[in-house]
């Protein structure tokens, strides 16, 4: 049986929400001149089941993410739960809003596609380096 290293999971699952990341910008700027439409994003990765060796006894990771609950005062203030499923929730970095109630940007889209694309980049290098240090370690480097 093998195991992958936990390193080498975080890398792989970072790269899994960022093309997820990257399909939903896609669909936002298709959507760019839909009347209504609201640019999302996907929600950063959990990794918290990385760190379960930190757990303590219980042998669970400390590191949780908040799970925010709507109180019937949030709702009554107009609070919304999220909506979307797989991580995808509305963008709330936005830069203006058209008078047809559209808040997809181009030029904001480009620049969080950059972002992506320079990530995936950094990812793309890590995973190469360690499977690179892997195979010096069982000599075949």
């Amino acid at each position: 049986m093998t195991s992958t290293p936990p390193l080498l999971a975080g890398i792989g699952q970072s790269m899994k929400n960022l093309s997820h990341r990257q399909r939903v910008i896609a669909e936002n700027i298709a959507n760019g001149e839909t009347p209504g439409f609201k640019a999302r994003t996907v929600a950063a990765p959990d990794f918290s089941s990385l760190v379960e060796v930190y757990g303590g006894s219980s042998g669970r990771p400390n590191v949780r993410r908040p799970q925010v609950q709507l109180s019937a005062g949030m709702s009554a203030l107009g609070a919304r739960p999220p909506q979307g499923g797989g991580g995808v929730m509305l963008d709330g970095d936005i830069s203006e809003t058209k008078p047809d109630g559209n808040n997809v940007t181009l030029e904001d889209q480009l620049l969080k596609m950059g972002k992506v694309q320079s990530d995936f980049a950094a990812m793309t290098n890590l995973y190469r380096k360690q499977v690179s240090l892997l195979k010096s370690a069982i000599g075949r480097g």
